[in-house]
């Protein structure tokens, strides 16, 4: 079992800090659409969103700013990328000046 992740009631094993992880998927539009959904309304309400799976789980805090990048490739079969980078959000403060 890897060390950085735990494993909750459920046998979904969460992912935490410390680990490099890396899931594709294929999906048809619509269903590729509602998780963009829902992930938007995450961003929107909160500073936390909960990735999950039926094997595991990623909590993950951000911060800001988040980046958006979209590149559009148009020769041959066209392709539009669409990526998101949110930067993790830190509890760490500024020191005080006296």
């Amino acid at each position: 079992m890897d060390p950085d992740a735990d494993t909750q009631e459920s046998d979904r094993t969460v992912i935490r800090s410390g680990r490099e992880f890396e899931r594709e998927y294929r999906l048809d539009a619509d269903e590729a659409g509602r998780f963009l959904i829902d992930l938007g309304e995450q961003l929107r309400d909160g500073d936390e969103l909960t990735i999950v799976d039926e094997e595991w789980e990623l909590p993950f805090a951000f911060g800001e700013p988040v980046e958006l990048e979209l590149d559009y490739d148009g020769a041959g079969d066209p392709e539009l990328e669409i990526e998101i980078e949110l930067p993790g959000r830190t509890d760490e403060s500024a020191p005080d000046v006296e």
